[in-house]
């Protein structure tokens, strides 16, 4: 069975996307949960050649980096890409889009599921990724007809936005209703609900993490539990 190395559900937002495209699709795996320290290197790497995660063990075969990761699945189990070759193509450039880029998106509004945040400010380049997001969404939903991002059936290319929309309810990122629509669909997936509720009930919290969260805005609530 894969092992799947994964760190805090509130804040690893990389270890989300693997980790919901295998809850999703009924893959089995075990998750080994590993807690963000101030120095990860040397338990990290233990597992990770490059001392992050997410990390997928497949027996003796160890795969890291998200994108590959999901690549790897795609070759053992249907479903992962759509089957449509349009619809590929879309969900394999969109879900790469995402892999390398929206670095502002990222470094203003880190992954934190348990907070409510109000920014205090709305630079351009975040609005420009958020834009770019929206446009990404809307041609997805639009093409190939929805619910999902590819089509009717969830695929990775919706499990590497995941993080985006966790982002879009922690920090009230405005986008077009049918994205919105989209948003609200993916936060009521199961394995998105389970995922959330386990970043509620973490007692762990990673001070740069939070510095980070603190610098973007003002925190209007904290739903955490721990």
């Amino acid at each position: 069975m894969y092992q799947l190395y994964i760190a805090n559900k509130n804040y690893s937002s990389w270890s989300l996307r693997p980790w919901l495209l295998l809850t999703e699709l009924n893959i089995p795996f075990t998750e080994q949960l590993q807690q963000f320290l101030p120095d990860n290197f040397a338990n990290f790497s233990r597992f990770s050649p490059t001392a992050k995660v997410p990390c997928l063990h497949d027996g003796e075969t160890v795969v890291w980096e998200s994108l590959a990761i999901v690549e790897y699945l795609a070759e053992r189990h249907q479903g992962v890409w759509p089957a449509d070759a349009k619809a590929r193509n879309y969900a394999r450039c969109a879900a790469s889009e995402m892999h390398a880029g929206f670095s502002a998106l990222r470094n203003i509004c880190g992954m934190n599921c348990g907070v409510r945040v109000k920014l205090h400010q709305y630079p351009a380049a975040l609005a420009k990724d958020v834009q770019r997001i929206d446009a990404l969404w809307q041609q997805g939903l639009t093409e190939f007809g929805g619910p999902f991002l590819a089509g009717n059936s969830f695929s990775a290319v919706d499990a590497f936005f995941a993080p985006v929309v966790f982002r879009i309810q922690s920090y009230g990122l405005e986008l077009s209703a049918p994205s919105m629509a989209y948003a609200k669909r993916m936060l009521a997936l199961p394995g998105m609900q389970s995922w959330y509720e386990a970043a509620l009930n973490e007692s762990w919290r990673d001070e740069g993490h939070e510095d980070e969260m603190r610098a973007a805005g003002i925190i209007k609530s904290d739903l955490r539990l721990g």
